[in-house]
C-alpha cells in the first residue's frame, strides 16, 4: 500500500477520459486499432494481477453519470466480441489505493496515449496519401508513363469546354474513368454524372432508359418517368459503347446533340436539355460510317474531340504502380495483410500482353490475394497465362534463377533461425506449412539437416 499523489492520479485519469472521448468521435478503424491494443495489455495485466479482481468491476453497459475522475473504463473482448467494460472505481483524488491498482492504471494510460498517437499519425498519413493520389492521378487515372500523362493533360484542357467528347479505346482501358475525370474537372462537377451502357440492354429498353416516358405511353406506364438524359440536367451523361446504338436511337441522339432537346416515349412536347454528352466506344466508328453501320452525321457530332485511352501493353511502366494499388484495395476487401509483389511475379506482370487491359490486371491481383499462401504475391498465385509469361520469355533461365533465389533464401532463414522451421517461416513472412512444402519440392531437406548437424 502506498500514498497516491493527487497529481499523478489526476494525470492518469484525465488521459484515459480524453482517450475515451477521442475514440467516440474517431473512425472505426482507429477505434478497433486502439481497443485491440488495450485489450491485449489489460489481458496480460489481469493474468497475473489476480488480486485486482475484487477491486475491478465488469459491466455490460456504461454506468450513466459519474465524473471523469471517478472511474476509468477499458473495453474487454472475448472471442473477438466486445463483452464488457472494465470499470475501475478510483475514489476521491488523493485517497489511498493499492500499488497494483496504480500500476494497472498507469500501464493502461500509457498504452492509450501511445495508441492514440499512432492512430492519429496513421490517419494523417492516409489523408496525405489520398491527397497526393488525387493530385497525381485525378479521376483515378493511375500512372506516370508518357501515354497516361498526355491523356491527363488532354482531359484537363477538354474539361473546361462544353464540347462533346468521344473516348476511343480497347475494352478495360478505363474509358469511364476518363469520362468521370472530365466531369469532375468541369464546371458541371457539382451536378450529376449519369452513365449508361448502350450495349447492356435491348433497344426498346434503352430508348426508355435514355428518354423516359409519359404516363400511358405503354401498358404499365402509370406515371411519367424521367430518362437518364433528364436525370443528368446540368451535368454530364456518359454513353458507353455508343457504337451499339440502333439506327432509330442514333437519329434521336443526333437531335439531342443538335437541338439540345428530346421527346419522352409516348410524348409530343420537347423537353429542353442542359447536359454535356461524353461517349465511348471500342469500335472503329469511322470505318462503320463508311459501310453504313453508323450514321455519318452523328459520328461527326460525337467526334468533335476524340481522346484515346492507351492499352496497358502500351504503358507497361505503369503496371507495378497499378498492381500495388489493386493489391492494397483487394487486401482491404479480403481482410488480408499483403506486403507486396515478389520480383518474379512483377516480371510476369510486365511481360504479359494484357488483352483485357487494366480490368484484367485488377482481376489477376484480386485472385492472387485470395489464393496467396504468403504475404507476397508469387508467380504461382497469378492466373496461369500471366504466371507463365516470364518463363516463356526467358526459357529455362527464368526457372533456374527463381529456384536458386528460393533455395538461397530458405537456407539463410533456417540458418538465422537455428534450424527451427517455424522461426524460419516467420523470417520469410510465409506460413510454416508452406515453407515445409517448399523444402520438400526444392529437395532441401537433406541440406538443412546436414547444415544443422554441422557435419
Amino acid at each position: 500500500m502506498g500514498r497516491i499523489e493527487k497529481e499523478t492520479l489526476l494525470r492518469a485519469t484525465t488521459l484515459l477520459y480524453l482517450f475515451r472521448e477521442w475514440v467516440k468521435g474517431h473512425s472505426q478503424a482507429s477505434r478497433s486499432l486502439i481497443e485491440t491494443q488495450i485489450m491485449h495489455v489489460v489481458g496480460d495485466l489481469l493474468g497475473y494481477a489476480e488480486g485486482l479482481q475484487g477491486r475491478m468491476q465488469l459491466e455490460s453497459e456504461r454506468r450513466p453519470g459519474g465524473a471523469p475522475g471517478d472511474e476509468c473504463e477499458v473495453p474487454l473482448y472475448a472471442g473477438g466480441q466486445l463483452e464488457a467494460t472494465l470499470c475501475l472505481r478510483l475514489g476521491a483524488p488523493g485517497g489511498d489505493l493499492p500499488e497494483d491498482v496504480l500500476d494497472t492504471l498507469g500501464a493502461v494510460a500509457n498504452l492509450a496515449s501511445v495508441a492514440l498517437e499512432s492512430a492519429k499519425e496513421a490517419e494523417n498519413l492516409r489523408a496525405e496519401v489520398a491527397l497526393l493520389e488525387e493530385r497525381l492521378f485525378p479521376g483515378g487515372l493511375t500512372g506516370e508513363s508518357q501515354p497516361i500523362q498526355k491523356l491527363r493533360q488532354m482531359i484537363k484542357r477538354v474539361a473546361v469546354s462544353e464540347t462533346t467528347v468521344l473516348i476511343l479505346g480497347e475494352s478495360g482501358t478505363g474509358k469511364e474513368l476518363v469520362a468521370r475525370s472530365i466531369h469532375e474537372q468541369s464546371r458541371r462537377k457539382d451536378n450529376p454524372f449519369v452513365p449508361i451502357n448502350c450495349a447492356a440492354i435491348t433497344d426498346t429498353l434503352l430508348e426508355i432508359e435514355l428518354f423516359g416516358y409519359e404516363k400511358g405511353a405503354f401498358t404499365g406506364a402509370d406515371a411519367q418517368k424521367k430518362g437518364r438524359l433528364e436525370m443528368a440536367q446540368g451535368g454530364t451523361v456518359f454513353l458507353d459503347e455508343v457504337g451499339e446504338l440502333a439506327p432509330g436511337l442514333q437519329a434521336k441522339l443526333l437531335r439531342v446533340l443538335q437541338e439540345k432537346e428530346m421527346v419522352r416515349v409516348g410524348g409530343v412536347k420537347p423537353v429542353k436539355l442542359d447536359v454535356r454528352v461524353v461517349a465511348a466506344t471500342n469500335r472503329d466508328l469511322a470505318a462503320e460510317t463508311r459501310v453504313g453501320k453508323f450514321r455519318e452525321d452523328l459520328y461527326h457530332r460525337l467526334n468533335v474531340i476524340a481522346l484515346r485511352t492507351p492499352a496497358l501493353r502500351e504503358r507497361k511502366d505503369d503496371i507495378p504502380l497499378l498492381a500495388m494499388q489493386f493489391l492494397d484495395k483487394s487486401s482491404r476487401q479480403c481482410g488480408r495483410r499483403m506486403r507486396g509483389i515478389s520480383p518474379a511475379a512483377e516480371a510476369c506482370l510486365r511481360n504479359y500482353d494484357w488483352p483485357g487491359n487494366v480490368r484484367e490486371l485488377e482481376n489477376a491481383i484480386e485472385r492472387a490475394v485470395v489464393l496467396a499462401e504468403t504475404e507476397f504475391v508469387l508467380p504461382e498465385d497469378l492466373p496461369e497465362a500471366v504466371g507463365e509469361s516470364a518463363s516463356h520469355l526467358a526459357g529455362s533461365t527464368y526457372q533456374v534463377t527463381v529456384g536458386s533465389a528460393k533455395r538461397s533464401s530458405i537456407l539463410k532463414a533456417y540458418e538465422n533461425a537455428g534450424g527451427d522451421y517455424k522461426a524460419a517461416a516467420k523470417l520469410l513472412g510465409i506460413h510454416p506449412n508452406y515453407l515445409l512444402r517448399l523444402v520438400r519440392n526444392l529437395g532441401l531437406k537433406d541440406e538443412i539437416a546436414h547444415r544443422r548437424s554441422g557435419t
